[in-house]
């Protein structure tokens, strides 16, 4: 979309698109037969997903395989290895046709042998097919995984393999671990691809039941025209206040975020208009883009999608899911309120102001232009929340099938406002269902890739025992510390060094799966928790699942900072400093959940039995805590703080993380407040200052 109304595209713009083609729904601009190849691929995806949503009795290893193979189809056609920025390739070459062949025989030959193999208890020594077959799929997983997440996963993947096969009775007997003692290349084989405890795991599992009919949702939901109205909607009523493009924003990002799972995506679809009201209401290309990049990627903590990773939750923790939303509603709320103060903050900070009502759209003609998409929205988001007995993916399927048909009456309304035949509206209203049927496919392609993908890593963990040996390593470098609270602190402090470091190179999604299955059970362990009790075992998930997050806007990769760059002609390291430094309130808010989970209306260990009269105040102070933490790092409040105002801050923060008591959040707020009336008791001594020049 256009930064205003009625432009083209700009360079920035345009390279934006590129690069969320690209990265997210492939690179590739078919034409003809090749093109429609493609879209009949992606919609037979999406009608055989609905229809294992309807019956719900395909058997497990079908659905997982059948899955599969329709992302490996899409993967090998529509990605590319030579992502060349304007010059995307054309067509699908002959060596691309063969890959994409040889993976779906992959996947088809463990449908139609799986039973086989089972009856077997395991790959069958007498037959060596299972073995070559075994490992082409590893070997095209890798290969598919390359083009649609990058090499990092890649790699992540190979130093798994290459540790299974190491030790006295591995593949590699000559390179030693503690560990364990080694797998044979067949073994290892067997492990992946021949039962659901590697790639055709819990994970790939969840992404063919679950979260394929709510991205497919997400997708057909922005087809109808709901992203652009949420961004109106913002704008109207935010757009007037100090920082008010800044605020907008953030709201319509959180709002796309309820029903995208892609930092990137959010990134380019807000920011093509948001960006350039913010500078032009005076941030910098830097802040204007860093603002964007924050509030698009925690659009992954928003039920009820949460970036895929929602549902593999759930389903690890063996929980509801309208349970775990409602749990994670809280702090997802609580990091877009803080969000808002710290866009407030900055304005005060730059002396901004708000966008001239002129420039704004009217709050009551936006509104009805797009109130029937509450009807959707609401008709998923409430049956979730409420009924107890709701099968996710049916109310999903039953959503997209109601929008479906709202989006044909869309169209048969507005071609009769514009002249136009019902059989043409009808035409033109299926196109749009079927565009979104590819749009969705497409999204889908690099989830699916990689839970397959984060299975092999999940598989050797669970074959090498790693996680049980890593976690003895840590607890003997912990027990340095004879504070248990240090103990935990450092504990977490090392996990949140690998979910970024993974981050830099790792969907959201594979990283979470990753970080589940090695480092959770650790901290878990050092801890003290309960593994089987699930209102323990949540905050870490989510402590791992939000600083999984935090990579897409932490250098160097950073590619939703460097969207929002080629967005804003600002220089894209500089917009991924300035954005991890506001999303560091969400680094605070998962050590918050971790030792305070009444954050997650938990109470002794279960979940949900948190009275809201209880939790009312700790959300309070949770969120004071939130807002002293951003004026420290940014260092302004009611204006420039000095070091020992931070500090005080800091504190504030800081006590406010742990539950201590009343007492002490009130002394934490009690700082607060004194840093507050000191820095307005010195600025009645200043003259006001000027108002800075629109950029």
């Amino acid at each position: 979309m256009p930064s205003r109304p009625g432009e083209a595209l700009t360079e920035g713009e345009k390279q934006a698109l590129e690069m969320v083609a690209a990265a997210e729904t492939g690179g590739r601009k078919l034409f003809g037969w090749q093109a429609l190849l493609v879209t009949l691929v992606a919609v037979g995806w999406c009608l055989f997903q609905m229809y294992s949503a309807y019956v719900g009795t395909i058997p497990t290893i079908n659905l997982r395989s059948i899955h599969l193979g329709f992302g490996f189809a899409l993967a090998f056609l529509v990605f590319s290895f030579k992502n060349r920025p304007g010059r995307p390739e054309t067509r699908v070459p002959w060596f691309d046709w063969v890959q994409g062949a040889l993976a779906v025989a992959s996947v088809l030959y463990f449908l139609f042998q799986y039973a086989n193999i089972a009856n077997n208890g395991g790959m069958r020594a007498d037959v060596p097919m299972d073995l070559w077959m075994g490992s082409l799929l590893v070997v095209m997983l890798l290969l598919a995984t390359w083009r649609t997440l990058g090499i990092s996963m890649v790699l992540v993947s190979v130093g798994f393999i290459l540790f299974a096969l190491m030790g006295a009775r591995g593949a590699l007997p000559f390179i030693q671990t503690p560990f364990h003692n080694g797998s044979t290349w067949p073994q290892l084989v067997g492990q992946l691809a021949t039962n659901t405890e590697g790639i055709f795991g819990t994970s790939l599992g969840v992404s063919a039941q679950i979260v394929f009919l709510f991205v497919l949702f997400g997708a057909v939901f922005d087809k109808m025209g709901a992203g652009d109205w949420f961004m109106n909607i913002s704008q109207s009523l935010l757009g007037r206040f100090r920082g008010g493009a800044a605020k907008a924003s953030i709201v319509s990002s959180g709002l796309n975020g309820m029903i995208s799972g892609s930092a990137v995506a959010n990134v380019v679809t807000g920011g093509n208009i948001t960006i350039g009201t913010m500078m032009r209401t005076g941030y910098s290309r830097e802040k204007a883009g860093a603002i964007e990049v924050a509030s698009s990627s925690n659009g992954q903590l928003m039920p009820p999608a949460m970036g895929a990773a929602a549902f593999i939750i759930a389903e690890n923790l063996q929980i509801e899911f309208r349970t775990l939303i409602l749990a994670a509603a809280i702090p997802a709320f609580l990091c877009y309120a803080a969000l808002l103060v710290v866009a407030h903050i900055e304005a005060l900070k730059l002396n901004l102001q708000g966008v001239p009502r002129d420039e704004l759209p009217r709050f009551k003609k936006s509104f009805l232009e797009g109130w029937y998409y509450l009807f959707p929205l609401g008709y998923l988001i409430g049956t979730l929340t409420f009924n107890h007995e709701a099968v996710p993916e049916r109310v999903a399927l039953f959503t997209i099938i109601g929008m479906m048909l709202m989006m044909l009456a869309q169209e048969l309304f507005w071609g009769r406002r514009d002249g136009r035949g019902a059989g043409r509206s009808l035409i033109e209203g299926g196109q749009k269902i079927v565009a979104a049927f590819e749009s969705g496919a497409r999204n889908m392609i690099g989830i699916a890739i990689a839970t397959a993908s984060a299975g092999i890593v999940v598989g050797i963990v669970t074959i090498t025992g790693l996680g049980y040996g890593l976690a003895d390593v840590l607890e003997a470098a912990a027990a340095a510390f004879s504070n248990p609270f240090l103990r935990i602190l450092v504990t977490l402090f090392i996990a949140q060094l690998i979910a970024l470091i993974l981050g830099t190179g790792l969907p959201t999604t594979a990283n979470y799966i990753v970080m589940a299955a090695l480092i959770v059970p650790i901290i878990a362990k050092i801890a003290g928790l309960d593994t089987s009790n699930p209102g323990e075992m949540l905050p870490v998930h989510l402590f791992a699942f939000y600083f999984g997050i935090m990579a897409d806007s932490t250098p160097p990769v950073a590619l939703a900072a460097t969207a929002a760059a080629a967005i804003s002609g600002g220089d894209p390291m500089k917009t991924g400093v300035q954005a991890f430094q506001y999303e560091m309130r969400t680094a605070l808010l998962a050590y918050m959940m971790f030792f305070n989970p009444s954050l997650l209306l938990i109470q002794d260990g279960r979940l949900g039995a948190l009275p809201w009269t209880e939790a009312i105040p700790i959300i309070f102070f949770a969120f004071l805590g939130l807002v002293a933490f951003g004026a420290a790092t940014l260092r302004f409040l009611h204006r420039r703080t000095n070091p020992i105002q931070m500090l005080l801050l800091l504190v504030a923060a800081f006590i406010l993380m742990i539950p201590n008591g009343v007492l002490y959040d009130l002394g934490a707020l009690g700082l607060i407040a004194l840093v507050y009336f000191w820095q307005k008791a010195g600025s009645r001594r200043e003259p006001p200052a000027a108002l800075p020049t629109a950029a």
